[in-house]
């Protein structure tokens, strides 16, 4: 044996040849099946579970991972003793694959021959491609193996698609007798497969030999009819038609020919039809009246023919002389020319063939004349362009024009336009009921809806569904959702006979220019919703100008959906589901050494913006802290669209600056993970979304401890201090407990990593842990550390919160020099311009004033405060202010504490803010005893009490349970009214509030209690 590298044939039986010599292929069937699926994969991995089903098949459900990993250790064996450099098989996390090159094997050199053909212009150049291509065949794709399933499936039908392409490719450059042999071995094989008996029955024609076209066209009409009940299709008989319209053997006859019928061409009534009462009833209403076309557009698969043809039907009776139909063929690679269609639609209104004029204009005059004073329908399906279009439209009224079409057709004028979308659940589920059977989809309803949202509720991927469920009664509908769960194989699995999802997105990719190809690719990487222009430009690494074209062209091939304007004025854009996958798909097969790139492009863009964005988010005042991941620059229009309205720009965003943490971390990119989740904190804050921020932020922060990365995760464990401190209920022990452990983390942590910015941070988070629990003192030393650092190191956020811990921490002892530190702290935040903190500081502010007996300029400071948190529509400051406000209104005996206190409560309870609802509990608790109302005011009580024991802070869990024990002694249970004021005064003793622990020592006095 040479040195020379392996090659592999798969069209036909396994064949492995090194030096043009065959080398035996391996002794085990299950490793001749291995290597059989994975060269057919080509650079697609599969999994597991893909392998299992197509290795080995019958006793897949036998069948585990272990016996994969065997079965791939031998292969690996097997491939060591090649002569040469040993192709590996590689395992990247999404499965298996076998890494060769493309020229290596077979059906690689053939589907290259294949692109090559379809991308060029002259039919003899695609001819000779085609025909190249098809002599690498030698038999059924992997004949010598039982083994069937998609990848099979989905090579035999590419192979067949070039013999189609082949016939037509023969019969423009004029030499269709070249094709005949070839189209001819295969279509035996496949007696069923319409598309490919046409071609064979043009060819014939044709080539000369029409006797022999008529009999293989009789001879598939009774294979067809035999096994399947039914007529041939449109393109078979439209095929056969050509044939009759060339044949000139008995000379010239009478222009028209006699006693026919008229033509009743429509396709058999959709039997399980089913939902868009709206559209139906429109366009029968509009058919009806006979006055202007009809055109149905939207994506591959969306229903448009069963649309039609359902209408078509209900008012065929309207249009008695006759109904016309037509395939157009816009997903192939040469559509039907007008011509053509008109020469099958004057003979089906009875002018004989040899009368049919042969320029296009003239057919079309003709037809026109044909139809007036007529009421015939026509049915133009699959049209690809208006130019196709206008000859076949009737030139007067009374007949009806239905058009179907993936292209919006915007040059046809006067029509009446049906724009369809996908089904919603309930008729998805609905049509998945009819094909599989109503009694399975109502054992497991939940089951069945999961499997049409997997199907992205496309009426064709739910009719795929169906159908596979009704060939397999053994399959439970679980089945099914759980392999069309797997997103690397959704695809594959949603084929059926002859109707898959993916060939119908693959003719719309073909058709897409270079450019708009790899954008759609690119895009499909992304697990956004929606995206904008500027994202697609750094995907595609090119200016925002021609990113924008290249989606407007993808829009136009219904290929991406415009999803509305954002805040900026920018347009956005979307997938439906599939359409992603098979993006997605094309992009790992197409591009394994650029795709990543491209997702780091569109990384970069997004932490460009979002860290711009950011800090003009008027949210907690932390030092802003970020990474080393890479900037993507934007054009300057771009950037201040955005800082226009920050947070409306995070509005728009926010969803895909998620789904992208998620995707940097699975894709290990620790960097952007940390930095794009820390630019999201202030909007999260500001808009009290706790469960995104603390799910993004967890997530994020896995990553960095996994990775090591110690700055990325000093970041997020201050965010989510933050998040569980104010917001979120703790987790464990108590909130302010909480808040003091892991400050000291993220304290030691910014120490090491020498950024004194987040030192400051971490202090300032301490003190106030300090505060709650009573010490003071010691708050107002680490405050002050904090407040040096801070401006030591030019941190005004810093300065403005180490002087707002401060004056809560002289609070009601030291009122004047609380009044002086937050004063401070609200000039500072004017300073930073941020008006959230301003507000913050302008409500402790005000609330120290109203404590040194200043009720008109506190109350005037909180009234402000409010103001401006209730403009900002800042729910979680506002509730702050609000609350400050019930108290005060509480402690002058006004009527307004009472329903400002439930309004404090109303939306504590809704966005999940403990301290806020402790607080106002305790308002309304002590506003429900000063009214006698004791029952009332023990509820309420005992709920505060028990938030304020998670919270841990001392003062105020001690003087709500000072107020609980009189709304105890208020219902007559003395016992418990003790035990409140004992354990109250427990907690004044703590904090050194002498004139509490006086007071509550002389309620249990007066209650005889024991001290």
């Amino acid at each position: 044996m040479g040195t020379g590298e392996p090659r592999f044939g798969v069209l036909g039986p396994l064949v492995i040849e090194v030096d043009g010599r065959p080398v035996p292929p391996p002794g085990s069937a299950v490793v001749r099946g291995l290597l059989g699926v994975l060269l057919l994969a080509g650079r697609r991995p599969l999994t597991t579970e893909q392998l299992i089903e197509l290795v080995w098949a019958d006793r897949a459900d036998r069948t585990g991972r272990g016996s994969v990993q065997a079965a791939v250790s031998r292969l690996r064996d097997w491939l060591s003793r090649l002569p040469g450099d040993t192709p590996p098989v590689e395992y990247d996390g999404a499965g298996y694959r076998l890494v060769v090159p493309a020229e290596a094997v077979d059906i690689g050199r053939f589907r290259a021959l294949a692109r090559s053909a379809s991308a060029a212009d002259d039919p003899s150049v695609r001819c000779e491609l085609l025909e190249s291509a098809l002599d690498l065949r030698r038999g059924p794709v992997l004949a010598d193996l039982d083994r069937a399933g998609s990848l099979i499936r989905e090579a035999d039908a590419g192979v067949r698609r070039a013999a189609v392409a082949f016939a037509e490719a023969a019969i423009a450059a004029g030499r269709p007798g070249s094709a005949v042999a070839r189209v001819d071995a295969l279509a035996d094989e496949h007696p069923l497969d319409e598309e490919l008996q046409a071609s064979l029955i043009e060819l014939l024609s044709i080539a000369g030999r029409p006797a022999d076209a008529l009999r293989r066209y009789q001879r598939v009409r009774e294979r067809i009819i035999d096994e399947m009940g039914v007529e041939p299709g449109a393109r078979v008989q439209r095929a056969y038609l050509t044939v009759l319209a060339r044949d000139r053997e008995h000379g010239p006859g009478p222009l028209v020919e006699t006693a026919l019928p008229p033509p009743a061409q429509l396709p058999s009534a959709i039997a399980d039809f089913i939902g868009r009462e709206a559209h139906v009833f429109l366009l029968v209403r509009v058919l009806r009246q006979a006055t202007m076309p009809v055109v149905i557009s939207g994506m591959g698969g969306v229903g448009k023919t069963a649309l039609a043809v359902h209408a078509a039907h209900r008012v065929a009776e309207r249009f008695p002389d006759g109904q016309l139909y037509a395939d157009l063929g816009a997903e192939r690679a040469e559509p039907a020319s007008p011509a053509r269609v008109l020469g099958g639609f004057l003979t089906a209104l009875g002018i004989a063939a040899h009368a049919v004029p042969e320029s296009l204009e003239e057919r079309s005059a003709l037809f026109r004349s044909l139809l007036a004073g007529r009421r015939i329908l026509i049915v133009l399906d699959n049209a690809a362009s208006e130019r196709q279009i206008r000859p076949l439209l009737p030139g007067s009224p009374g007949s009806a024009v239905i058009v179907t079409s993936r292209a919006h057709l915007t040059g046809l004028e006067s029509v009446r336009r049906i724009e369809l979308d996908v089904f919603d659940s309930g008729e998805a589920t609905a049509l998945l009921a009819r094909i599989a059977g109503q009694d399975r989809v109502e054992a497991e309803p939940e089951v069945a809806a999961e499997i049409a949202r997997l199907c992205a509720y496309v009426p064709l991927a739910v009719r795929i569904a169906g159908a596979r469920l009704a060939g397999r009664r053994r399959w439970s509908l679980g089945h099914l959702a759980a392999i069309l769960g797997d997103q690397h194989r959704r695809l594959d699995e949603l084929s059926a006979g002859d109707l898959a999802v993916r060939a119908g997105f693959s003719v719309a990719y073909a058709r897409l220019p270079d450019g708009a190809r790899a954008l759609f690719r690119r895009l499909g990487l992304l697990d956004v919703g929606d995206v904008a222009g500027w994202v697609a430009a750094a995907m595609l690494d090119a200016s925002v100008e021609e990113a924008q074209e290249h989606l407007e062209t993808l829009v136009d091939a219904r290929l991406l959906d415009v999803a509305g304007v954002d805040p900026t004025g920018r347009l956005r854009y979307h997938f439906h589901d599939l359409l992603r996958l098979y993006a997605r798909e094309r992009c790992y097969e197409e591009e394994p050494d650029t795709w990543r790139a491209a997702l780091t492009r569109a990384f970069s863009a997004w932490l460009t913006l979002a860290e711009r964005a950011a800090d003009h988010v008027p949210g907690p005042c932390y030092a802003a802290v970020h990474g080393t991941a890479p900037r993507w620059p934007l054009p300057t229009a771009i950037t201040a669209a955005a800082l226009r309205d920050p947070g409306a720009w995070f509005d728009a965003e926010w969803p895909a600056l998620v789904a992208a943490v998620g995707q940097a971390c699975d894709l290990g990119l620790d960097e952007f993970a940390w930095d794009l989740a820390g630019c999201l904190e202030k909007y999260f804050d500001v808009r009290v979304m706790t469960a995104e921020w603390e799910a993004v932020h967890e997530r994020a922060l896995r990553l960095c401890r996994s990775t090591g990365n110690r700055l990325g995760e000093a970041v997020l464990t201050r965010g989510l201090v933050e998040l569980t401190t104010w917001i979120s209920s703790s987790r464990s022990g108590t909130a302010m407990a909480t808040l003091h452990e892991r400050s000291q983390r993220f304290l030691t942590m910014f120490e090491e990593l020498g950024e004194p910015r987040g030192v400051a941070d971490a202090l300032v988070n301490c003190a106030w842990a300090l505060v709650a629990g009573g010490d003071t003192d010691e708050a107002l030393a680490v405050a002050g550390r904090a407040l040096e650092l801070a401006r030591d190191h030019d941190h005004l956020g810093g300065q403005a919160r180490a002087r707002q811990v401060m004056g809560v921490a002289c609070g009601h002892a030291r009122p004047e020099a609380a009044i002086e530190h937050l004063t401070h702290a609200l000039q500072l935040a004017r300073e930073l311009g941020n008006p959230r903190f301003e507000a913050t500081a302008m409500q402790f502010l005000g609330a120290a004033h109203c404590a040194a007996g200043r009720l008109d300029s506190g109350h005037d400071l909180l009234v402000a405060s409010l103001t401006m948190c209730h403009a900002r529509g800042d729910r979680y400051a506002e509730a702050f202010s609000l609350l400050y406000l019930a108290k005060l209104y509480a402690a002058l005996e006004d009527p307004r504490a009472r329903p400002a206190a439930e309004a404090v409560l109303s939306v504590s309870r809704r966005l999940g803010m403990p301290h806020h609802m402790a607080d106002a509990l305790r308002v309304l608790g002590d506003l429900d005893l000063a009214a006698g109302r004791y029952a009332s005011a023990t509820l309420r009580l005992e709920e505060s009490v028990q938030i304020w024991r998670s919270r841990g802070w001392t003062s105020f869990l001690a003087e709500t349970l000072r107020s609980l024990g009189r709304a105890h002694a208020g219902t007559g249970d003395t016992a418990a009214a003790v035990r409140a004021w004992a354990e109250a005064r427990t907690l004044f003793e703590e904090v050194a509030d002498t004139a509490g622990a006086a007071e509550v020592t002389a309620l249990l006095e007066k209650a005889g209690a024991t001290l």
